[in-house]
């Protein structure tokens, strides 16, 4: 009985108060149930980011954003382009992949940062690479920071496009 009692204090803690349990990814707030991986495009040099919804504890991405058009090419995915009154180039996917987790390869070069709840996280290492892997899940805190150049403008293009976009 002391030990169902205890469990069932572990729970309400971890479901109320203090920012306990709240939705993240790798510790970033999912905010307005979004998130955005940015990077500088290795061939281009263009800063892109990768724009996903949250749905539970998976997620799927619906969009690529880019300062250059040939980023959208370089996809090869069937969607819709259009720009952004700031003039970003948006391909929206005709078909979103959906993830329970990602991982990815992160380089100083590329700079793969996480985009979410108006927070930045740089996923890349100082030097060399290191595999990442992106997974949402309950945390009890939120870490980051606020988004620099050239990934502040692609945070805010992010939540424009889910919170405008179509299911």
């Amino acid at each position: 009985m002391t030990r169902l009692l205890l469990a069932l204090a572990l729970v309400a803690a971890l479901g109320c108060g203090g920012g306990a349990g709240r939705l993240t990814v790798n510790g970033l707030p999912v905010a307005g149930g979004s998130f955005a991986i940015a990077y500088v495009h290795s061939v281009y040099k263009a800063p892109s980011t990768e724009v996903f919804t949250v749905e539970g504890r998976r997620f799927t991405m619906r969009a690529v954003v880019s300062s250059s058009d040939s980023v959208l090419d370089y996809y090869a995915l069937d969607g819709a382009r259009s720009r952004t009154p700031g003039g970003l180039w948006v391909l929206r996917l005709a078909a979103p992949a959906t993830y329970d987790g990602l991982s990815l390869l992160t380089t100083a070069v590329g700079r793969r940062t996480l985009l979410a709840g108006g927070r930045c996280l740089p996923l890349y290492p100082a030097t060399g690479a290191a595999e990442v892997r992106v997974a949402v899940r309950l945390s009890p805190g939120v870490r980051g920071r606020s988004c620099p150049p050239p990934y502040d403008g692609l945070a805010a293009a992010g939540t424009a496009l889910t919170t405008s976009r179509s299911s």
